[in-house]
């Protein structure tokens, strides 16, 4: 195909939930501007979803329609096959291997799907001469793959991070702005529809994790690797913690980090304290942001909604776009044959400064048994933090750390978990100095 086909690019949808239902119309209110900036016209010619008397909000009358996602990828006349089912297997999997199989292009917003079958997915496109493309899986609109696959490809990336899921940081800004804790926040979220009934995903982290290896493998050049992925979610972060890090100079986010070390390539989602003074500490609500450091563009940091109809749906058709005018790059910034395999750098030598909130017994002596479990781990505090006095009740007392290995502060913390005085799991959370 090539940028002067002038014949109709023929697509089909499969999936017409909110991004689905979005992406329609896009492609119908802005059927003329992108008429003219394809060169060509954009035809929805099949749809799939489960229930056909549903409410989308978009007319669909007139557009043939199949109950079986699979059976469109093989059989509809489709230029692009567009997938926005969700979930790494099942339907999605296998309807996007029939529709490479029969020589589709493939768009897709599934991060889940690209972050655990990708690679292969990429070879098998590559093999038989289509795109594989996910704008859309990464950061709603904004143009992260892109930016790192074309916009930054003259760069040796050293560091990719960012917010990377925008109901964890609705949830953390929310508390912090409304002195509301983390349940309370969170119902509020899900009433709002920036959560899901259930939040797993989203506030254990795993959702970031999906993304964090996408963005991983374009900026090193490996194949994508999930399971390598460090991985905490914000269930245990407190109205207390987030008024204690404003007070220390820091704002709590919760972000995925992939960065090149002495030990090899490491990838973490964790929250973590960033300095005020950071910019992607100012990034509140809903929104994402991912920062790359490239060896001669510096630092780059893009901001912009993660989610929901309108930008998922616009980095979606922003790929169809590129395949209706012929532009072909390779999936994952080099052909999937090429991707380098990178020694993986383990939590366990992750090399920084920690903030530790405890819940004690205020009585004497518990400080000095909590200093001994610090020194015996060759730990060095920095500051250390009591709010008020009840002797014989337990207080909260935070303290926060010089950098250390993350494997001694595991065996610290595990030594002042024991401690009788010790009446909560002791809370860490990671000091990133940005």
């Amino acid at each position: 195909m090539t940028g002067a086909n002038s014949s109709p690019l023929r697509v089909a949808i499969a999936g017409l939930g909110t991004v689905g239902a979005g992406t329609l119309r896009v492609l119908r209110d802005n059927r003329d501007l992108l008429t003219q900036r394809c060169g060509r016209t954009i035809e929805v010619i099949a749809v799939s979803a489960r229930d056909r008397k549903r409410d989308r909000g978009v007319d669909v009358a007139g557009i043939p329609w199949f109950d079986d996602a699979v059976a469109m990828a093989r059989e509809a006349p489709a230029d692009i096959f567009v997938e926005l089912i969700g979930g790494s297997d099942g339907p999605a999997r296998a309807a996007c291997e029939a529709a490479l199989s029969a020589r589709r292009h493939v768009v897709t917003a599934n991060k889940a799907l690209i972050a655990r079958h990708g690679v292969v997915l990429a070879k098998h496109a590559e093999s038989v001469g289509v795109t594989l493309a996910y704008e859309a899986a990464v950061a709603g609109g904004i143009p992260i793959i892109k930016t790192l696959r074309e916009g930054l490809a003259a760069n040796r990336f050293t560091r990719v991070y960012g917010i990377l899921n925008g109901t964890c940081n609705y949830i953390l800004s929310t508390m912090r702005t409304s002195q509301r804790d983390f349940g309370n926040v969170l119902a509020e979220a899900q009433a709002l529809g920036y959560a899901e009934a259930d939040p797993s995903f989203d506030i254990d982290g795993i959702d970031t994790a999906h993304k964090l290896a996408i963005l991983a493998s374009l900026a090193f050049g490996t194949p994508v690797n999930f399971d390598a992925i460090h991985i905490e979610g914000i269930r245990h972060i407190s109205l207390m913690d987030i008024h204690l890090a404003e007070e220390l100079g820091y704002r709590i986010k919760l972000l995925g980090i992939a960065e090149m070390t002495d030990n090899g390539l490491q990838q973490r989602v964790h929250p973590c304290m960033v300095p005020l003074d950071a910019p992607i500490a100012h990034v509140e609500g809903a929104f994402n942001a991912v920062v790359c450091h490239g060896n001669f563009v510096n630092t780059i940091m893009q901001v912009g909604p993660g989610a929901g109809a309108g930008p998922t749906a616009s980095a979606v058709v922003a790929d169809i776009i590129d395949i209706a005018r012929g532009r072909r790059t390779p999936t994952f910034t080099v052909p999937a044959s090429e991707l380098a395999e990178i020694p993986v750098s383990p939590m366990a030598r992750h090399h920084g400064a920690c903030y530790v909130r405890l819940i004690v017994v205020d009585r004497p002596g518990v400080f000095a048994d909590v200093a001994a479990a610090l020194r015996d781990n060759n730990i060095s505090m920095e500051a250390v933090l009591q709010r008020g006095r009840r002797p014989g009740e337990t207080v909260p007392v935070v303290l926060t750390t010089h950098e250390s290995d993350e494997g001694a502060m595991r065996r610290t913390l595990e030594a002042i978990a024991a401690l009788d005085a010790v009446t909560e799991p002791p809370r860490m959370i990671r000091i990133e100095p940005f």
